[in-house]
């Protein structure tokens, strides 16, 4: 895998660009703003790009424009984007296109190196990798006439699972039912939402996703 880093802090992106060295994955360029993101993606066509959402000059949310654009320029293009705090907007805006190979994690995760290349491989994939605390405030703030609102508990709980990324198997072992029971909740999920069920269980996190991210509650 190839990525391209966008990092103003040195020391941090210096150390994410060795913990991936470690794991075989190459980095053909890391930067310092947004600017120079855009024009490493364009001249080495990477795999993935790993932003910071705040870069410089500003430090409000070029990196997180910068990966949008980035999309723009090359339609599913995966990026992964880190982020001090949990900030709503960014997310839905990244998964507004609905293509898929979209991470949103917070930067404590990539302490958990297994967790964070994990998370990497499955973007690149075309999969995603939603943080936690992202997909709990994204369905915490549901409307009542949302959809989402019809979810039982369980159901929600099921859905954040899948948003993260997990499969139907990791799914039962998180929750210590059967892949069975699984089944049938995200058949309650998909017909609450009016989603279509698909045997591709990216493709329907992504489609879960992309129907909560186009929401402007």
């Amino acid at each position: 895998m190839r990525v391209v880093l966008a990092e103003d802090v040195f020391l941090l992106r210096e150390g994410l660009a060795h913990l991936l060295k470690a794991h075989d994955i190459e980095t053909v360029a890391a930067v310092g703003t947004a600017e120079e993101l855009l024009a490493a993606v364009d001249a080495h066509r990477p795999d993935l790009a790993v932003v910071d959402v705040r870069l410089p000059p500003a430090f409000t949310d070029e990196g997180v424009r910068a990966a949008i654009e980035a999309r723009r320029r090359r339609p599913g293009f995966p990026v992964l984007v880190l982020s001090q705090y949990v900030e709503q907007i960014y997310a839905r805006e990244l998964l507004a296109d609905g293509a898929g190979g979209v991470g949103y994690l917070l930067k404590d995760r990539v302490f958990d190196t297994g967790h964070f290349v994990s998370a990497l491989r499955r973007v690149a994939g075309g999969g995603t990798a939603m943080d936690p605390e992202v997909i709990a405030k994204l369905l915490g703030g549901t409307s009542p006439r949302h959809p989402v609102a019809l979810l039982t508990p369980r159901e929600q709980e099921v859905l954040q699972l899948m948003a993260q990324g997990r499969s139907n198997s990791a799914v039962a072992a998180h929750l210590y039912v059967s892949e069975g029971t699984v089944g049938k909740h995200i058949a309650a999920i998909f017909a609450k939402l009016g989603i279509e069920p698909d045997d591709d269980t990216n493709r329907r996190v992504l489609a879960v996703l992309a129907y909560l991210a186009d929401e402007r509650r």
